[in-house]
């Protein structure tokens, strides 16, 4: 059974900016886990001390994933050395055989910090922790954020995710509102729906899918992610 992960800065960075390729693997019985760095929310205003590690472990369950999160807090971590060993740690114990980060240029600064861990952690895990075990994923794709993040991305993989749409968007929909403490309503749509629709039509425009999700990853060449 191959592992999938996705990383991310915030609770929501993977359920936005992956849910579709992730949906996909749950249906080819892989093992799938998002790795949530930011799992300290009391410096975050809207959050309001509510539990919302807890509430996106048990959305994420709800669909075959498993949500792990990491204990920094936003704008307190950075990619120093003691962080590098506790994602490499957190990494190596969850062994992907194909992972995602985040793209590494953003106006968001904790998604550049987790860009940067992650990409290290993935690929020099063995050599941070002395892990002669250690070995980094087959695949690693940067995924984007979306319009006002992610800065001067350009994608040269591309997956039709237009049969996990309707799923994928409840899934945003309902982590989202329950956040913003609104009640969600199957056909809803709210700002962050709107937002990745819009990208994923446009990812699917130029890939000739009515909805796609967007890739780069440094080996160019023709394949198949799952």
């Amino acid at each position: 059974m191959k592992t999938i992960l996705a990383m991310g800065a915030h609770y929501d960075d993977c359920i936005f900016g992956v849910p579709g390729v992730l949906l996909q693997a749950v249906r080819k019985n892989y093992r799938v886990v998002t790795l949530h760095m930011i799992g300290d929310y009391t410096n975050w205003p809207p959050a309001g001390g509510r539990a919302v590690a807890k509430m996106t472990m048990e959305l994420s369950a709800a669909r075959g994933v498993e949500a792990m999160f990491m204990d920094f807090a936003s704008h307190r971590f950075d990619a120093r050395l003691e962080n590098q060993i506790v994602v490499a740690e957190a990494v190596a114990k969850i062994k992907p055989d194909i992972a995602f980060a985040l793209w590494k240029e953003d106006n968001h600064n904790d998604h550049m910090v987790a860009s940067e861990l992650s990409r290290i952690a993935l690929r020099h895990a063995g050599r941070i922790l002395g892990d002669e075990s250690y070995r980094p994923p087959k695949d690693i794709y940067f995924y984007d954020n979306g319009p006002r993040h992610t800065i001067g991305f350009q994608p040269n993989t591309f997956v039709d995710v237009s049969d996990e749409w309707e799923e994928a968007m409840e899934w945003l929909g309902k982590l989202n509102s329950w956040v913003s403490e609104k009640a969600f309503r199957k056909g809803q749509t709210i700002g962050s729906m709107t937002t990745k629709e819009s990208l994923a039509r446009y990812r699917g425009a130029t890939c000739g899918a009515r909805y796609a999700e967007a890739f780069w990853n440094p080996t160019f060449r023709k394949t198949d992610i799952l």
